[in-house]
């Protein structure tokens, strides 16, 4: 199925494309027939988009992959300029550096090069330069140290500018929004996995905020310390009178930062979360932060570790991405996520080659051509895209196209109770109803 993607706006659901142009939603300077149109088209995609993602949304394996978009939505929201992936330059061996990035970068798919790859090519450099006992490796080493430094106090300043910000409240509600749409299940199911590649805290403090229970690989309260060996641990409660016959708690998810965060740190070959304030100034943060950051700071796939360790953690959390995804009657929705990472790509593929997996994409574009060589080597009857400023934008889609949150069992009851006497038909609004059954 032939894709259009110069258009600016694409949906597909199951087998039907539509296309939507920018002036299509925009409300400045209309009249009120233009408004009365705008709203009836927004109208007429909530009624394909909400059904198909509600049904998706109660699969029996069900993950959400986060990427750079989803905090640069966020953040333009509350006005506040994100720490981007842009490209650096070091002094030292700079066009080496900045050539051989671009150069790995286009091989191993993500296209333009980001600050990831000029990280990961300066420290394989000072690796070289250490085996020859080279004179610029202390140079290069503090130069190193100094760019990551700057990258962290970068991330932990939008942390502070949202929070203090003067849209704060209406960016912070519009985040809890998405998380409660993708974190109520019912019951029978299991619980939401969600993924990202993102070292900043927003998912958490979105998570906190919202009063959802997460379950990650970290144990303890005062320091906690990551596990290497990862047990099915969940909530559950005993019902008032029934002895013996444990619940699901709801509004839990399973959480995992694929690449690491800026509050955690290497220590006595362990892996530790600092308690690291959401929205702490970085006058204060630089309490907790390493000293020396490309040692102890996890914010990176680190090869300057040895063999052993040169993975750790990234390899536990890989196979937990791996293992929860590539199963049958699994969907993964990604948003903000451009596919800009083999490893991370290679594994939705292998998920995919089971007939019953579902792959749901939404983003704010084609992620420079990124989405659209993904999708050529795939099966497209696998595929739901959610592309373009007006659709998937974080603001519109939690107003308009989302599930709403979850398990109202009085109110689907109030619904079937009014079917059965044909007093009233069920109004169509944006609500997501489980099946009572699904709860039972």
């Amino acid at each position: 199925m032939e894709i259009d993607w110069s258009k600016e706006n694409i949906l597909k659901l199951n087998n039907e494309i539509k296309y939507y142009e920018n002036n299509a939603f925009e409300f400045d300077e209309c009249t009120d027939e233009e408004v009365y149109a705008i709203e009836n088209t927004i109208s007429s995609i909530r009624e394909k988009i909400e059904p198909w993602l509600t049904s998706i949304f109660q699969s029996e394996h069900f993950s959400l992959l986060l990427g750079t978009g989803f905090t640069i939505g966020l953040t333009q929201l509350a006005e506040v300029k994100s720490q981007a992936m842009g490209r650096i330059e070091f002094t030292e061996f700079k066009d080496e550096i900045k050539t051989w990035a671009e150069e790995t970068a286009i091989d191993l798919g993500r296209g333009s090069a980001n600050i990831e790859d000029d990280f990961r090519t300066a420290i394989e450099l000072l690796q070289g330069l250490k085996i020859l006992k080279a004179e610029e490796v202390i140079s290069l080493e503090s130069e190193i140290n100094l760019k990551l430094n700057e990258f962290i106090n970068a991330i932990i300043k939008t942390e502070n500018e949202f929070a203090k910000s003067a849209k704060y409240i209406d960016a912070l509600s519009v985040l809890k929004s998405f998380l409660i749409s993708f974190s109520s299940r019912a019951a029978s199911r299991e619980r939401t996995n969600i993924f990202t590649t993102n070292y900043d805290r927003f998912i958490e403090f979105g998570l906190d905020s919202a009063g959802i229970l997460t379950i990650d690989r970290f144990i303890g309260k005062i320091k906690p310390v990551f596990r290497t060996t990862k047990l099915e641990l969940d909530y559950h409660y005993n019902p008032p009178g029934i002895r013996g016959e444990p619940r699901y708690v709801e509004g839990v998810i399973k959480y995992i930062k694929l690449h690491g965060s800026v509050d955690w740190k290497f220590e006595n070959d362990s892996i530790v979360k600092l308690p690291l304030n959401f929205g702490v100034s970085a006058d204060e943060s630089q309490y907790l932060i390493p000293k020396e950051p490309k040692d102890f700071s996890v914010i990176y796939p680190n090869s300057s570790k040895g063999i052993d360790t040169a993975y750790f953690p990234y390899s536990e959390l890989f196979r937990d991405f791996s293992s929860a995804v590539c199963r049958p009657n699994s969907v993964i929705v990604t948003f903000g996520y451009g596919f800009g990472d083999s490893h991370i790509n290679r594994v939705i593929k292998d998920m995919l080659t089971i007939p019953s997996t579902h792959l749901v994409i939404i983003s704010f574009d084609n992620a420079s051509g990124r989405i659209e060589k993904f999708i050529e080597e795939i099966n497209s009857a696998q595929i739901t895209l959610i592309i373009g400023k007006y659709l998937a934008s974080i603001k519109p889609l939690v107003e308009n196209y989302l599930p709403k949150a979850a398990i109202d069992r009085i109110q689907d009851r109030m619904f079937k109770n009014l079917e059965k006497r044909k007093v009233v038909t069920p109004p169509k609004t944006n609500e997501f109803h489980v099946k009572a059954e699904d709860n039972e």
